[in-house]
């Protein structure tokens, strides 16, 4: 249901599940009323957005124009919610993740759920030179992360941001020299080598117990901006178990994406983990991983251990496209 944009504001008469950072993501918000249906709710959604002009507020049931968070007390937010009636929040950006882990259990004392791991998880995961130290010693197979490019023994390297989404800034199969500069545009650099190879995306969810419900690999078969346009599922049992060995490491909730570079002999090398929903996670959903049925039933009191995970048996592909949406204004 669409509303113009000065319909920000609307008393909720049913419970609401407030996804911020919403800006675009429509497919997210067209799983949530999915997933809403399959466990016999009536929800609405709130879309928030610092940008009051976002594309994803059109397909939203009302509309917050969301503070900075650097400007948002935790007590603000609690007030915010509860005039919107939301029971529930899913973060989508990386950027976001640490002020609501911090603020979790106030906002859960407050009957307000949100989808996001504790902090020290998300400090694991938004630092990737923490991620690799604090990884390799456990035997997991993470890609070898520096500060100094000669601390990385191979001849063609990675350059990347410490801190933050994978794909900012980053460049790919350079020599030394060209890392060395790139590093210097950057902000805190680190750097791996370049491992050739073809990229894998393992969606999972862990339920509050610390349950790994189930994992979905998928091929990343056309990437653009550091995400899957064109993506297809595949198993591996292998890979299936590490993913959520590295899960239960990582102390995780919620949904979480685990990225892996496959070489050519078929060794998987642990690139880094998003602890949140992906732009292509909606392919895992359809294939069984009930990720936001899974969360909904948990933050309105259910089990969601006792829930079942059916994995098709059968493989998909999806592909991400851009789509035009015309109402009555």
């Amino acid at each position: 249901m669409a509303y113009s944009l000065q319909s920000t504001v609307r008393i909720q008469p049913v419970p609401a599940v407030l996804v911020s950072s919403v800006s675009k993501k429509v497919p997210l918000i067209a799983s949530l009323r999915e997933a809403a249906a399959r466990i016999g709710r009536l929800l609405a959604i709130v879309g928030a957005d610092s940008d009051e002009m976002c594309i994803a507020r059109h397909f939203t049931d009302s509309f917050w124009k969301m503070p900075r968070l650097d400007e948002l007390t935790v007590s603000q937010l609690v007030e915010a919610c509860k005039e919107r009636g939301v029971i529930a929040i899913i973060p989508t950006r990386d950027g976001e993740l640490a002020y609501y882990a911090r603020h979790r259990t106030e906002l859960e004392a407050a009957g307000i759920a949100v989808m996001v791991s504790g902090e020290e998880a998300i400090k694991r995961c938004t630092d990737k030179l923490l991620f690799y130290r604090s990884l390799v010693s456990r035997g997991f197979p993470v890609v070898p992360t520096a500060v100094q490019a000669e601390e990385v023994p191979v001849d063609r390297l990675v350059v990347k941001e410490r801190y933050g989404a994978g794909a900012r800034k980053i460049t790919l199969n350079v020599t030394r020299e060209q890392a060395v500069a790139h590093a210097a545009t950057l902000e805190q650099p680190i750097f791996q080598p370049f491992i050739p190879g073809w990229e894998v995306s393992a969606d999972l969810y862990v339920t509050k117990s610390g349950n790994c419900k189930g994992v979905v690999l998928r091929r990343r078969e056309k990437v653009e901006n550091g995400e899957s346009q064109v993506t297809s599922t595949f198993r591996d049992e292998r890979l299936e178990h590490l993913s959520a060995k590295l899960a239960r490491e990582l102390r995780l909730y919620g949904h979480a994406v685990v990225q892996w570079i496959i070489d050519d002999a078929g060794q998987p090398h642990l690139l880094e983990c998003n602890a949140r929903v992906g732009g292509a996670s909606r392919l895992s959903w359809a294939v069984g991983l009930r990720s936001l049925d899974w969360f909904l039933a948990e933050a309105m009191g259910q089990d969601a251990d006792a829930m079942p995970y059916h994995r098709l048996n059968r493989e998909m592909r999806m592909v991400r496209y851009p789509e035009d949406y015309i109402y009555e204004s």
